[in-house]
């Protein structure tokens, strides 16, 4: 019998009698191999949510496990059981998407159950989609590859596999995570209704497709994937061992560990979404607090200020002025930041001023009576404005905006003439060390956090909110705590003891 001479096909009984685990099994042992436990868990669990109609997965495993074999396996299989499937294969590359494809038609030709899959006609069994023995006359091949830049437009699909989708390349700057989000998006176009998807992959990023929880400060309400049946198996388990241990020993993780850093290791090994580079500005040294700033006037004009209990003794607020959009553009960023007499600094508020370009009103009024209502709001006695670029025009128009806001707070124009790296750096730096700064969990929802994950100081990343509050936070005095006092202690200096004047008189 020829390579492409037609080969009988399992009857459709025969073929859905066949498990998944079954059909594994007989290939590795064909192939000299053995099904370890991980294995054996991802192959029950893919069974399991196919059988029971689950058709949004996500299936997260630890690097070099072999998730895209057995995904390979499971496609080769489900066309066994239906050949009129149509599979796409969306990765990274198109080469990993053609490898994928690849290995399908291999299992196909060499599986004892699946060689009557194979087609007579060369022209369907190419590198990059191929069409087995069907019934069905589709217009698209039984499986297709496609790269993430490729265009997938025209395309239908009973089954969408997204493998390793989410790698360095797809995900290392903000711009190129939206952009693999909306180009994910399309796969709602290509699936046919009740169609499949199944992500396999290991996350790249703190803001990964992958992540659990939603990222508020990049306009996430819930998570990329909310709603996918989920099964993430990190390379060790809930006892701290290793769920391969015969090809992941402790010693081999400590080295991987070790060569490649505990960030990366953390994401691409225990499956934990975090920046595979070390931040210099580490959001999580900023704790969040929930309280209200709590006014209260006391005799004449004062007025007392508290956070969490804590009376506040000053404050800075900076605008860093821009006309441009948030996202095609500099951002036009004002910041408040309190400080109490311990030396603490707290956050309590960041704005991104947008202009609506259907008002009647030109973008630099707009702009001022936003600041104007934010200044109010925060009883804030002045603001510091940036008049570098356009700065230099605003003066006026923002003291007349706090007028007509009813807000008597003065303008104290500024120039900077260090660079924003070196601003960033040293207003940043001591106090994160410190612990010192701690934000409102309002401040979560912007994206100021997201700045301090991706700022590197070579000045390539997003840096207008992280300017606003390091104007804040150098424009702030710096403050001691007040010393305990120790009487034991001699004073050296001359005349500046303490000592009550005894008198013999009455007033």
């Amino acid at each position: 019998m020829s390579e492409f001479e037609p080969r009988p096909v399992l009857p459709p009984s025969l073929a859905a009698g066949i498990s998944f685990a079954d059909f594994v099994q007989i290939w590795n042992r064909r192939q000299r191999l053995d099904t370890p436990a991980l294995h054996a868990e991802i192959i029950a669990w893919l069974e399991r949510c196919w059988l029971e109609g689950e058709r949004e997965l996500l299936l997260l495993v630890f690097r070099d496990a072999g998730k895209s074999t057995l995904v390979g396996l499971f496609a080769a299989w489900l066309l066994l059981r239906d050949p009129n499937l149509r599979i796409l294969v969306l990765a990274a590359e198109q080469t990993l998407a053609r490898k994928m494809v690849r290995n399908v038609k291999r299992i196909i030709e060499r599986h004892p159950f699946t060689r009557g899959l194979k087609p007579p006609a060369r022209d369907q069994w190419a590198a990059e989609q191929f069409t087995v023995n069907r019934t069905a006359e589709w217009r698209d091949p039984s499986m297709l590859a496609r790269g993430l830049s490729g265009n997938i437009t025209g395309c239908r699909a009973d089954i969408v596999f997204c493998d390793d989708v989410e790698v360095p390349a797809t995900s290392d700057t903000p711009q190129k995570r939206e952009d693999l989000r909306a180009r994910l998006a399309e796969i709602d176009y290509v699936l046919v209704p009740d169609g499949t998807q199944l992500y396999a992959g290991t996350p790249h990023s703190y803001y990964s497709i992958y992540a659990l929880v939603p990222r508020r400060e990049i306009g996430e309400s819930a998570p990329f994937l909310a709603g996918f049946h989920r099964l993430e198996l990190p390379v060790l388990d809930e006892n701290d061992n290793s769920r391969w241990p015969e090809r992941f020993p402790r010693e081999r993780l400590d080295s991987i560990r070790r060569r490649t850093g505990p960030a990366r290791f953390a994401a691409q090994m225990l499956l934990q979404p975090t920046s595979t580079e070390d931040a210099r500005l580490d959001p999580g040294r900023i704790p969040l607090y929930d309280g209200a700033l709590q006014v209260e006037h006391l005799s004449g004009d004062r007025m007392l200020l508290q956070i969490e209990g804590k009376r506040m003794v000053s404050v800075s607020c900076w605008w860093d002025p821009a006309f441009g959009a948030p996202r095609n553009g500099d951002g036009s960023v004002i910041a408040a930041v309190f400080g109490d007499a311990e030396g603490g600094y707290w956050l309590h508020g960041i704005r991104w001023l947008e202009q609506d370009a259907a008002s009647s009103s030109d973008a630099a009024s707009q702009l001022c009576a936003q600041a104007a209502k934010f200044i109010k709001a925060l009883h804030l006695p002045a603001v510091r404005l940036e008049t570098n670029g356009i700065g230099k025009f605003l003066p006026g128009l923002l003291r007349r905006a706090l007028v007509e806001a009813d807000c008597g707070a003065g303008v104290i124009e500024c120039n900077s003439r260090k660079s924003k790296s070196v601003r960033i750096l040293e207003a940043f730096d001591v106090v994160l060390a410190a612990g010192a700064l701690q934000a409102h969990k309002s401040v979560a929802d912007t994206p100021f956090f997201a700045e301090m994950r991706e700022w590197r100081p070579d000045g390539r990343s997003r840096d207008d909110g992280l300017d606003a509050v390091s104007g804040c936070l150098l424009s702030e005095p710096v403050r001691f705590g007040l010393l305990p006092a120790r009487p034991g202690l001699p004073d050296w200096r001359s005349g500046a003891a303490q000592h009550q004047a005894q008198t013999d008189f009455e007033l």
